[in-house]
């Protein structure tokens, strides 16, 4: 049980279904699409009788921040887990429940801060989180699922997780091959209008296919062996899509190779090479993520190519990951602060709630007295002096009202030190 000068925080729950205990695909048989969510979350709420609750879903987590009096436990958590997902068997449920993560209290805020600053993620340092946490409470307050607790411990764990991205080097450094390649790429000074010739569809492209979209790069083809998968990456990118046995006649001239298939052969080989190249002179780009390389060493030494292999890439995002793990013990000692300073927080606004009816109190006392106590005399004065009189208790009233707070919060922050 966690107090702090006697106001308790252990009604603040977080239940978590995270990668470090589970597989991914069970976690998912939790995820709720926004229309799910509408449905079924403060019907949720309701039936375990929560006070607040917010509902976070990211690809490798899901969490529930609760504000409850209930105890929570395995059996509560494998309850929950049915709710969200009727169609569990005992065993995936029980799975879950015995494998969640619960945390109360100051762990609880200390937890969701780390969450947010990305030290739980499966990528240290990756910034999407901060956005993802933002939006979960965006949407959950809009169903009327949040109150004031979960509003401070939101507020303050984005001005948490800024302060780390922006005072440590905990982002600072890629550490995925899709983010590198394409560092690597823009340092060689790529244009916008450069023509782009992906060769595989597959996750890996996909992602650093998006880094050319989110940059306004727009000559896209894609070659893929399985047209159906090469037009939707197309159509991602609003280019044009081949079978990948078209490649070896196609002449168009490329600046930037992509290349990332599952074959055991290069697919680049020197003959495509050169195909590909239509007897252009001017500098290639070739990126090569597949393993083992997907293009021939002819092709990738050839005088006109920078190439850039993902054995190099993997090296600088093995170097670049621990870099940032370096980091996390900076992260933590903010972490530790902004725990603290939250609890003094969360302390102030009971404060600033418990004397929320006093102004209404002194406002009635002042009205009573004009009215009722003193109406003759009141009523014996001009009008001059009425209006001066009510601005003189007026004045009083306002200031009491503001002198009452500030001396309730010091006498807290007192009794702290």
């Amino acid at each position: 049980m966690y107090h702090i000068c006697g106001i308790i925080l252990d009604t603040f729950k977080v239940i978590a279904f995270t990668h470090k205990n589970l597989p991914l695909e069970l976690i998912g048989k939790l995820h709720l699409s926004q229309e799910e969510q509408t449905d079924l979350l403060l019907k949720l709420k309701q039936h375990f009788q929560f006070e607040e609750l917010l509902f976070l879903s990211t690809c490798n987590r899901i969490e529930l921040l609760i504000k409850s009096t209930s105890d929570v436990d395995v059996s509560l958590t494998k309850e929950i887990a049915l709710y969200l997902n009727g169609k569990l068997n005992n065993y995936e449920a029980t799975r879950l429940a015995d494998a969640a993560e619960i945390y109360e209290g100051e762990e609880g805020i200390q937890h969701i801060l780390k969450v947010a600053s990305s030290l739980e993620s499966l990528v240290v340092g990756e910034r999407e989180i901060i956005t993802q946490v933002r939006k979960a409470y965006d949407f959950c307050n809009e169903l009327g699922l949040t109150g004031d607790f979960i509003r401070l411990v939101i507020r303050q764990t984005i001005e948490t997780a800024k302060e780390i991205y922006t005072n440590t080097n905990i982002a600072k450094n890629p550490v995925s091959v899709a983010s590198l390649a394409y560092r690597q790429l823009r340092e060689l000074g790529i244009k916008n209008d450069a023509r782009i010739v992906f060769v595989g569809s597959g996750e890996t492209n996909t992602i650093l296919a998006n880094y050319f979209q989110k940059h306004k790069f727009a000559n896209f083809t894609v070659f893929n062996r399985t047209l159906a998968n090469g037009e939707k990456l197309a159509k991602m990118l609003n280019g044009r899509s081949f079978d990948l046995k078209s490649i070896s006649t196609y002449s168009e001239g490329f600046d930037v190779l992509v290349v990332c298939t599952s074959s055991s052969e290069p697919v680049i080989t020197e003959t495509i090479f050169e195909t590909l190249k239509a007897n252009e002179t001017s500098r290639k780009v070739i990126i090569d993520l597949g393993l083992p390389a997907n293009v021939a060493e002819t092709a990738a030494k050839h005088s006109l190519v920078s190439y850039i292999d993902i054995n190099s890439l993997r090296i600088q995002a093995e170097i670049n990951l621990q870099l940032r793990k370096d980091e996390v013990i900076k992260c933590e000692e903010i972490i530790k602060h902004k725990t603290e300073q939250f609890n003094s927080l969360y302390a102030e606004r009971r404060i600033e709630l418990a004397f929320g009816e006093v102004p209404k109190q002194v406002k009635a006392i002042k009205d009573l007295a004009v009215r009722e106590v003193f109406a003759k005399e009141v009523g014996a004065l001009d009008p001059q002096s009425k209006e001066v009189l009510e601005k003189v208790l007026s004045y009083m009233e306002k200031k009491y009202n503001a002198v009452a707070i500030k001396t309730a919060k010091e006498v807290f922050l007192s009794a702290r030190n």
